[in-house]
């Protein structure tokens, strides 16, 4: 199987091109048909998905089997203040690859994001619910979405959440610097999500990849946390002597010195398409950040 990873060096991308490698997950061996798979690893250096032409010719020139989209602009204060890069990434680059994919037949996984949502439920979101994004970064995302839907016959959309990883910048390494740098790290308390290890996404993202279970899937950790919690027990697990504080989404936004694009205080998804498919396998979050901190071998 031809597999093309576009954002390969990001979190996810990585942790996709160390199982399709390795031949496994953290948390299994991968579908026989995944075993020796070509991977076509490109990034924003080596492939412009907001090009529609530069991709179209692009994948019919290498024909993959399928295309696993990483590729995101996720700075989320960054969409509020550059709107026409996060239109052009994650609306316009979605649909290039759903039309690009659809020319040639192949299989599409679109990442998307909890931000598609108002962030004021009070149970974990089915996949059913309306989405209503109120973040540039979430009304992006949303119409990526939609366009492959509309574009593209043969997709997976796989919604996540508060995603970490071995490979690039997260809330996991954030806080162990800042703990270390400063003895304290103060982190709001009033917002509930689902942490998320890249290594469970990817496998559940490879384990549909083989199926034609297509449609939208929730795909986070689960349980429920506050970012407080997440960052009490990422800080207990690193073995750092220092204090976590909780604050206000308020006293957070009063105490910054940039604007704060709106953030969902309620983000936690029900994994619903996965248990009516091919299984829900997501570790729960505690089990899987303590799986992390087993593996993870600091940048020196």
């Amino acid at each position: 199987m031809k597999i093309l990873i576009t954002g390969a060096n990001g979190q996810l991308g990585t942790e996709l091109r160390r199982c399709l490698a390795e031949g496994r997950t953290e948390i299994g061996v991968l579908p026989v048909k995944l075993q020796r798979a070509t991977v076509l690893a490109t990034d924003v250096d080596t492939l412009d998905i907001t090009n529609r032409h530069e991709v179209a010719a692009f994948v019919r020139h290498h024909a993959p089997d399928a295309i696993i989209s990483c590729a995101a602009f996720t700075n989320v204060d960054g969409c509020e203040v550059n709107r026409e890069a996060a239109y052009a990434v994650n609306a316009v680059g979605a649909r290039n690859l759903a039309m690009a994919a659809e020319e040639i037949g192949a299989k599409l996984v679109h990442v998307s994001t909890d931000y598609v949502f108002s962030g004021d439920a009070a149970e974990p979101v089915w996949e059913y619910e309306m989405p209503a994004p109120q973040s540039v970064y979430g009304k992006t995302k949303l119409l990526g979405e939609q366009y492959v839907q509309q574009f593209c016959t043969h997709y997976f959309i796989v919604r996540t959440a508060w995603l970490y990883g071995y490979a690039g910048n997260n809330f996991v390494k954030t806080m162990m610097r800042l703990a270390k740098q400063n003895g304290s790290v103060t982190v709001v308390n009033d917002q509930l999500g689902s942490p998320t290890n890249a290594a469970d996404l990817a496998h559940e993202i490879l384990n549909l990849l083989v199926t034609k279970e297509y449609g939208v899937y929730h795909c986070t950790g689960e349980g429920i946390c506050s970012w407080y919690d997440f960052a009490s027990e990422i800080i207990r697990l690193a073995g750092i002597p220092a204090q976590v504080k909780p604050c206000t989404t308020a006293e957070f936004i009063a105490n910054a010195n940039k604007k704060i694009a709106p953030r969902p205080a309620y983000s936690a998804l029900e994994n619903a398409m996965l248990n009516a498919t091919i299984g829900n396998e997501m570790r729960s979050w505690k089990d899987a950040l303590a799986c992390f901190f087993e593996h993870y071998k600091p940048e020196e």
